[in-house]
């Protein structure tokens, strides 16, 4: 029968779940950053020639979780827009939870969620699968490549803007700083605010003229204005 989850169970749970996959793992949660010892996991599954779905939204993909994926053959991402739901499953248990990926969730946070498994609630297990396969083909598919990470999607500003937006990186590069830093910088500054972990523009940063595109295919991005090569 399923069992409830508090934090430190979701995350055992978790963890657990990954290393038994021997199939198919799903990964489903709007946040798409990942920690390092789930990253470990998921690497060792892609050598074992698993295959991966993610499924993600509301948030920046940034380089850094590009550039990782990049180098993961079996790992299949798709981008579905008004995500709210987390669940992770194989081809033999489930979880659904409030459990996001990233380490500020699975240590600071109060969590919960349950855990099930094919055998023992079968029921609940292929409404899962079945509702998890409906979000994925709902969604569309992410093709990733060095190039598209490199340029950081060529993002061009919005026709009408009567001024001139770059993204992050590209603003970053003409100010000579690394994209991490200059958005280390927009929030040192109160362009940007960090709500559970998640970038998110200020009332500053809008009142400046930032946007933050979240309908893309690649997730959500941020766009500055040019006069923030002098912020």
């Amino acid at each position: 029968m399923a069992k409830f989850l508090n934090t430190s169970a979701a995350n055992y749970y978790l963890e657990e779940l990954i290393k038994t996959t021997r199939e198919r793992l799903v990964i489903i949660s709007p946040f798409l950053k990942i920690n390092e010892r789930t990253k470990q996991l998921i690497e060792d599954l892609d050598r074992m020639k698993i295959d991966i779905r993610i499924v993600y939204g509301k948030v920046e993909l940034a380089p850094k979780e590009m550039k990782w994926l990049c180098s993961l053959v079996y790992v299949r991402t798709s981008y579905c827009d008004n995500l709210h739901s987390k669940c992770y499953l194989n081809e033999n248990s489930a979880i659904i939870t409030s459990l996001n990926l990233y380490d500020f969730s699975q240590i600071n946070n109060h969590e919960m969620g349950v855990y099930f498994t094919r055998d023992e609630d079968s029921e609940l297990f292929s409404d899962t699968h079945e509702e998890a396969m409906r979000i994925i083909r709902v969604s569309d598919e992410v093709k990733l490549s060095a190039e598209v990470v490199e340029d950081e999607k060529e993002v061009a500003a919005p026709s009408e803007e009567s001024i001139e937006l770059l993204s992050s990186s590209k603003l970053a590069k003409a100010k000579g700083m690394k994209t991490d830093d200059f958005l280390k910088k927009m929030k040192s500054l109160g362009f940007l605010e960090e709500i559970n972990g998640v970038s998110k523009l200020s009332d500053k940063g809008e009142k400046a003229g930032a946007k933050h595109v979240t309908k893309s295919r690649f997730g959500a991005y941020f766009l500055w204005p040019t006069q923030m090569l002098d912020a």
